[in-house]
């Protein structure tokens, strides 16, 4: 008691969460380790007042209808059927980015600023306030929704910026010894405003929910969660989220049915077979995947997909899971009839298509074990003193660029390949060439699985090319097109490549890409806009791979240059490096002894992989270490 807090995951139950503050409070938590605050409902679940706005649809009560962004018609509850409710009303107005289904059932729709575009303001859960500014002006004739609700109310034509510096000029009281304009521009400075906080809730504001009966053992349970990338579907219609590869599945462009592998060896089903899945009157067919850890006699899908308007990159991506969705189970349900439809679809995965695999490429150690030997990491290699066959490089200049990687830190959330893509250029390359193994993301995660079946460790790993100062790459190319330079980067002159592909084929690490199609040639305008323009855009037949962002590299110099001194340590800072919510990711000068990279190369974590092919990569890792509680595992046993 006092020392203990019980957490409930924001995908459970309204019960289970009632259930863990009974329990939080049982412990005197409360207002100790806990802190009550107002919050808004959880971020995909309709708020109560949304249903009984349309029963009053229904009932012809309402005659005209703002909707401001969202798409209520694609993903409210089932049961809400909201397509018939619209029906009933005279006039449907939608402010929305794009043409969506609840669009394609309203009689107006209204072009809505980007967030990117739009002012605003928001608040913390401490408190905090911020304002919203844009970093692009309006690129059509479009309005955000505070610009709409204020022609809607008054019929003026104020703008955003307006509209938000007067609300704080009402609202919010200016600190003492300064004036308004003064805590406008110190805000806009820093992007954040100190203001009074919300009260702590005393006691938590809504009365136990009771837990329901126990689901029947001949149904199956559903948990209903958003998607990794998609989430609720708003972000559909992206392409680099959709070719994004989900942390656990590691699939692209579409949702699937997770089953653990007894239910699924139950069912007679295996990897991509096509299953029906009845929640009272309706129904979806969805392809399976067998999921290590996944609990027996569940299904698990995620949202966002199954669209029918959106976008040509959003349209019959997967299946609609809020057709089975109802309001009184948005987040598990049970009475789920799973039935095989007798065929199999390919899913486009991403986890074996470069699989090295088997080669003591993740290494871990409990606690305890890394006590007893701290050098464990690097004592697992197996490789007698090696000699190169080639000329070694002799890199004199004062930068020498190198990565570590913490996997202790790499949970798998894959900002850092996004990242990696919008910094470089990267195309996508659609479903049917990520099914052909033929994606073009310059980093990819590995995932692996450990242990028990039934309940496995999970382990990421980051893999972008490990700039081998031996590399096996240059050592093929006919045409001189990857070769070092004197900073110890393995470089690719694009102008030289012919496309042999003799590069990817020599590379153990299999970090090598290759343009197979001319994936740039008819991009619109406004994608153009988005390019970096430090860095070229490739065309048809040349490899590609991480080049350690090295347009930044140059970019640090030429500042220092101009300013008279040397890089500082942290100053370039890779695309993945500094995405990455973690910080797992460390890259500078290895000639720099206090950097923080040759302080990450000095520990007794840090590892090459395949050190025995004497690669000599200027990228490793610093191993896992577990930290498992012995008495929760003496429990579970």
């Amino acid at each position: 008691p006092g020392e203990a807090v019980v957490v409930a995951g924001r995908g459970l139950p309204a019960w289970v969460h009632s259930l863990a503050l009974q329990i939080n409070a049982r412990l005197g938590s409360l207002n100790q380790l806990v802190e009550l605050i107002p919050q808004n409902d959880l971020a995909w679940s309709p708020p109560p007042e949304f249903q009984a706005l349309n029963a009053r649809m229904r009932s012809g009560q309402i005659s005209t209808l703002f909707i401001l962004g969202g798409n209520p018609v694609y993903n409210a509850p089932a049961d809400f059927q909201l397509r018939e409710s619209l029906q009933s009303v005279e006039n449907v107005i939608y402010l929305g980015l794009e043409r969506n289904e609840t669009a394609q059932n309203s009689h107006w729709m209204l072009p809505m600023s980007h967030f990117l575009e739009s002012w605003g303001d928001c608040r913390a859960a401490d408190g905090t306030l911020g304002p919203i500014q844009p970093l692009i002006a309006p690129l059509h004739d479009s309005r955000s929704c505070l610009e709409l609700l204020e022609l809607i109310r008054t019929g003026s034509l104020e703008g955003g910026y307006e509209l938000v510096r007067n609300t704080w000029r009402e609202s919010f009281p200016v600190p003492e010894g300064s004036d308004f304009e003064q805590f406008w521009k110190q805000s806009l400075h820093d992007g954040v405003a100190q203001v009074a906080r919300p009260e702590a809730l005393a006691t938590a504001q809504f009365s136990p929910a009771g837990i329901p009966p126990s689901f029947s053992e001949e149904g199956m349970v559903v948990i209903f969660q958003p998607s990794f990338n998609v989430f609720d579907g708003r972000f559909a219609n992206n392409a680099w989220l959709q070719e994004l590869p989900d942390p656990i599945t590691k699939a692209t462009w579409t949702n699937l049915a997770c089953l653990s592998p007894a239910t699924a060896q139950e069912h007679g089903l295996d990897d991509g077979d096509v299953v029906r899945l009845t929640s009272r009157d309706r129904s979806i067919e969805i392809p399976i995947m067998k999921l290590p850890g996944q609990a027996d006699g569940t299904i698990s899908l995620t949202a966002g997909y199954g669209r029918e308007a959106g976008g040509e990159i959003a349209r019959e991506k997967g299946a609609n899971i809020y057709l089975i969705r109802f309001s009184d189970a948005l987040y598990a349900g049970a009475a789920i009839e799973i039935e095989p439809v007798g065929r199999s679809v390919s899913v486009a995965q991403t986890q074996e298509h470069w699989s090295i695999s088997g080669r003591n490429l993740i290494r871990e150690a409990s606690l305890t074990e890394f006590r007893e030997n701290p050098n464990f990491a690097a004592g697992q290699d197996h490789s007698p003193q090696a000699q190169s066959l080639w000329q070694e490089h002799e890199f004199t200049a004062p930068h020498q660029w190198g990565m570590v990687i913490d996997l202790n830190r790499c949970m798998g959330c894959s900002a850092c390949v996004v990242a990696c893509q919008s910094e470089n250029n990267i195309p996508v390359v659609g479903p049917e060439q990520v099914s052909r193994g033929r994606e073009m993301h310059w980093l990819r995660i590995d995932r692996y699985f450990s242990g028990d079946p039934d309940d496995p460790l999970t382990s990421f790993q980051p893999i972008p090319c490990m700039q081998c100062e031996n590399a096996p790459c240059e050592q093929v190319c006919p045409v001189a097109a990857t070769v070092h330079d004197s900073e110890g980067l393995n470089s690719m002159v694009y102008n030289r490549c012919i496309g042999t592909r003799y590069c990817s084929n020599n590379c153990p690490y299999k970090v090598r890409r290759f343009n197979f199609f001319n994936y740039t040639r008819a991009l619109p305008e406004t994608v153009k806009m988005a390019m970096n323009p430090e860095v070229t855009v490739r065309s048809r037949g040349v490899m590609e791979k991480c080049t350690y962002c090295t347009q930044r590299i140059q970019e640090a110099k030429l500042t220092a240059s101009a300013e008279g001194r040397t890089i500082r340590d942290g100053e370039i800072k890779t695309a993945c490096q500094q995405t990455c919510p973690t910080q797992a990711i460390r890259f500078g000068n290895l000639q720099d002894e206090s950097s923080a990279v040759s302080k990450w190369k000095k520990s007794s974590r840090n590892y090459i992989l395949l050190a025995e092919l004497y690669n000599k990569p200027r990228t490793s890792y610093l191993a896992r270490i577990r930290n498992l509680n012995p008495r929760w595992e003496e429990a579970v046993t």
